[in-house]
């Protein structure tokens, strides 16, 4: 990893389908310290304070939105959705204990924060209704991301376009037997093995065959430097030490996707 770089960019991923816009993070581009270095954005695992203010501030500016209209959750690996309204967002102490999160509201972003689970960027941009899920393994069997599309339905949504960004692999998410067998009971695309042969969960897999059997337009995302990348772009955060990894690392910070729709 480079050294702290208060030129570098903070977004490794932009895009846009109509009024919605969708991005993640990676771990450029922001002030933190080792290990939590450099663009930690979760308050929660000891990161000075002050650095993860500052990197959200520097996330908010890097999307054109103010700080206080980036909400981001209390993520607890169950299914509970949450729907942002009102004219203004609650403050980060107020954020519920959720992992998905839905609005109407133009010019709010959701984000949802990762370190190997997997973030969840929906849209109907001609209807104006986002959200986000925090797809690990629990919250997969939990069924956090039906709930997240049902909520978004619940508000009008009809067309949906889904984002899953960077995540732990199915080659490399090695579980229990009696753990994968679990999961894949409720989510039977889910089931893998690594690449040693051993029990493995595939949550990426199983939150692309979720979407899909939604009727969700789904697709994982390219990220930074993907024109090198031999596949698709998509990587593993597990190998790939551009992104911050809690099976990897333990102490580690956290990155972000985000979606949000224009006034």
């Amino acid at each position: 990893m480079a050294g702290r770089g208060e030129d570098r960019a903070v977004l490794a991923h932009l895009s846009s389908h109509g009024r919605a816009s969708f991005a993640f993070t990676d771990r450029a581009g922001g002030v933190s310290r080792p290990p939590f270095d450099e663009l930690n954005l979760a308050r929660h695992v000891g990161d000075d304070a002050h650095a993860v203010e500052s990197n959200r501030s520097r996330l908010a500016e890097s999307i054109g939105l103010p700080a206080d209209r980036v909400v981001y959750m209390n993520q607890v690996h169950g299914a509970d959705v949450a729907v942002v309204d009102g004219a203004r967002p609650w403050r980060p102490e107020e954020a519920p204990p959720v992992d998905a999160m839905v609005t109407t509201q133009p010019g709010v972003a959701l984000a949802v924060m990762v370190a190997d689970c997997v973030p969840v960027l929906l849209a109907d941009a001609e209807r104006g209704v986002v959200g986000v899920a925090h797809a690990g393994r629990p919250g997969l069997a939990a069924g956090v991301v039906p709930a997240v599309v049902a909520a978004m339905r619940e508000l009008g949504a009809d067309r949906l376009d889904a984002l899953i960004g960077p995540s732990v692999c199915g080659a490399c998410y090695e579980v229990p037997e009696t753990m994968r067998d679990e999961v894949a009971a409720a989510v039977p695309a889910a089931w893998a093995t690594t690449r040693q042969g051993t029990p493995a969960v595939d949550v990426p897999a199983g939150v692309l065959a979720q979407l899909r059997a939604l009727d969700v337009r789904a697709q994982r995302v390219s990220v930074r430097d993907a024109a090198a990348d031999p596949g698709d772009g998509w990587r593993c955060t597990l190998e790939d030490p551009a992104f911050f990894s809690y099976r990897r690392d333990r102490t580690t910070g956290r990155f972000a996707g985000l979606v949000w729709t224009h006034e």
